[in-house]
């Protein structure tokens, strides 16, 4: 649901135009300033606030919102008679103005007309982000639908960011949703990898070399931070880079220049840092083998990507668009994933997230011909000789079987909460094929 902020310093303002916008259906937040509007600004779609205020003005808040996001339309309150303040506030990007005292249904007309141009940007965005990332950006559940968004709201904003999340996640992802929904998203983004080279090395890929700085440096040569010069640098696994080269990092971010490797003067760059890491920075300086200070310059915001088990609703959209990424690869055209397949996908674990998921959905498809479609009986492709995902099988193939459904009903009734209809729907049987299977493997 969308959500409506409204900002005024009188209780009996913000009650009324509570009441007259509750029939949009919309969430509400009242506040009762312009710092507490900011506050509360990442919830907003659409703000109403008045003109009048202590402290910070009408013009003062929009400004404000201007710098912080300027996609949320604004709606100014202003006094019947003022409409110099008025005509101001439009030049200053407000989206409508109202005079008090203000019709109901001119309030609700101008805030819902609002709401729908927040949608229309917020989807032309999305649209945006799509192309310059390459491909659609797939999940609708709460969790990765709230990270994602941070993402398009940051992005915006010039700020250093760092992307935390367990192996196979999909940081890089969000890292380019951050560089695709930025200014400087017609820059290069550059990806450094810092668990792949050693110290010396590291440090003259990431700030470059004169020629002969050091045995094998035939040539001079630009490092990362030059290439990105504009745009944005990724560095992935920044807990894995060597202590000393942290502080020469730090000395770039401080100073916006870097120093080649053999060279005598240092070099100006024009960088937006992305860092990314499946460990936990905190622990990590805690430990000693991260640098506090370089801790507070890469975490000025930080996002979390959820594992694929706090956002299970969408491992169905996921094996759907890796179906057809995979299948295009092999030329299968139609083949298909059964029902079932997919309902023992979706009870499955996946330790490795959804780059685990994607390399089965693959293994699953490299065997298929053209039109074929794919039973949960290949789930037993995935743990090589078992069947089962509990463990290595044993017995016969009708215990070993009777197992793997057993394991299979579970998993689906823990990943819909006990649901039993939508845990049917997902498996592809009915309500009472569930029941007779839950009863026949003890399960409540």
């Amino acid at each position: 649901m969308p959500t409506i902020l409204i900002c005024d310093d009188e209780p009996a303002v913000r009650f009324a135009v509570e009441e007259a916008l509750e029939a949009l259906g919309a969430d509400i937040v009242s506040v009762g300033g312009g710092a507490a509007a900011l506050e509360r600004l990442s919830e907003a779609d659409v703000l109403v606030t008045d003109l009048v205020m202590p402290e910070m003005d009408g013009l003062e808040l929009l400004a404000a919102v201007k710098k912080l996001d300027p996609d949320v339309p604004v709606v100014m309150l202003t006094a019947r008679g003022n409409e110099k303040a008025a005509v101001a506030a439009l030049k200053q990007g407000a989206y409508d103005y109202l005079a008090k005292p203000f019709g109901v249904d001119d309030l609700r007309t101008s805030v819902a007309r609002a709401l729908e141009a927040r949608a229309l940007r917020l989807a032309a965005s999305e649209l945006a982000i799509d192309r310059a990332v390459g491909r659609s950006i797939v999940g609708e559940s709460p969790a990765f639908k709230r990270v994602l968004r941070d993402a398009q709201k940051v992005g915006r904003r010039d700020v250093t960011v760092l992307v935390r999340g367990e192996t196979g996640t999909g940081k890089e992802l969000i890292a380019s949703v951050l560089h695709a929904a930025s200014a400087r998203r017609d820059g290069p983004c550059v990806r450094f990898n810092c668990a792949a080279l050693a110290e010396g090395l590291a440090e003259a890929e990431l700030f470059g070399h004169d020629k002969g700085a050091f045995t094998g440096a035939l040539t001079s040569r630009p490092g990362y931070f030059r290439r990105a010069d504009h745009g944005t640098l990724v560095l992935d696994e920044i807990a894995e880079l060597p202590l000393a080269v942290q502080g020469k990092l730090l000395r770039a971010l401080q100073e916006g220049e870097v120093q080649p490797v053999g060279a005598q003067r240092a070099e100006r760059v024009d960088v937006r840092i992305v860092a990314c890491t499946h460990r936990d920075l905190r622990a990590e300086v805690q430990a000693g083998r991260f640098r506090e200070d370089l801790f507070y310059r890469v975490a000025v915001v930080e996002l979390v990507v959820p594992p694929l088990r706090e956002r299970v609703s969408d491992i169905p959209l996921l094996v759907e668009a890796f179906r057809l990424r995979w299948s295009a690869r092999f030329d299968l055209d139609d083949a298909r994933l059964s029902p079932a397949l997919v309902a023992a996908l979706s009870a499955r674990a996946w330790p490795g997230n959804v780059r685990e998921l994607e390399n089965a959905v693959a293994r699953l498809l490299a065997l298929a011909e053209p039109g074929d479609e794919i039973g949960v009986d290949a789930m037993a492709r995935l743990d090589g000789a078992s069947a089962s995902p509990q463990g290595q099988a044993t017995g016969s193939l009708r215990e070993q079987m009777a197992t793997f459904e057993r394991g299979l009903v579970a998993r689906m009734l823990e990943a819909t909460s006990g649901n039993q209809s939508e845990a049917a729907r997902r498996l592809g049987v009915s309500r009472m094929t569930l029941i007779e299977k839950m009863k026949r493997h003890g399960l409540r």
